[in-house]
């Protein structure tokens, strides 16, 4: 199953180009496995480190997928590749003027069952929307977010950085299936100025 995932999340991946989603400043170093700028101390998330996040998600057709830390809204834009026209995607940052450059982005592939948003003020995720499927954050956690657990149906999945850790949370009826996959690197994540 994680080789189907994987080989689902490099042709979705390939079908978004990056550098759509990238400051023109920072354009020519689209195709370079690393983080890169995209103003405002946040970045665009190292091609091989997003393939790892969607690989251990699993998202699938007709999913309704939570991004938080949507950024560039490049992996807003892939995880809507993945879900299809029969799935939906909400993206949320908490920097307006990136919310809307991934806006304009998002728009340019031809979307529309994804968006991005700004974060309701001291919100973690969209609880209005949930429960989701699948609940991918782009930004390092200290601890796991129950706030965001809260917001996955049952067998749904949580990939989050923690602590230096990216991990990966299955909800059972009863609990919560948690595994560590390998250390990473991540901005923080941030609800109204403080880390989370």
């Amino acid at each position: 199953m994680a080789d189907a995932a994987r080989r689902r999340a490099e042709d979705a991946m390939r079908a978004t180009p990056r550098t759509l989603f990238l400051p023109p400043e920072e354009v020519g170093q689209a195709g370079v496995d690393a983080p890169l700028s995209i103003g405002s101390g946040q970045t665009c998330s190292q091609p091989r480190t997003v393939l790892d996040m969607l690989e251990l998600l699993d998202v699938g057709e007709g999913d309704r997928v939570l991004d938080v830390g949507s950024g560039s809204g490049w992996t807003t834009a892939i995880l809507a590749e993945l879900v299809g026209a029969g799935g939906r995607v909400v993206g949320v940052e908490r920097v307006p003027e990136l919310c809307e450059r991934a806006g304009r982005a998002l728009a340019s592939v031809d979307r529309p069952w994804a968006d991005v948003r700004e974060a309701a003020r001291g919100v973690l995720g969209a609880p209005d929307e949930a429960p989701f499927d699948r609940v991918l954050v782009s930004a390092m956690a200290d601890r796991l977010p129950a706030s965001l657990v809260d917001q996955l149906r049952e067998g749904g999945v949580l990939v989050v950085p923690v602590a230096g850790r990216m991990t990966r949370v299955l909800r059972r009826t009863d609990h919560l299936d948690v595994e560590e996959h390998g250390a990473y690197r991540f901005v923080p994540l941030v609800v109204d100025g403080d880390d989370w």
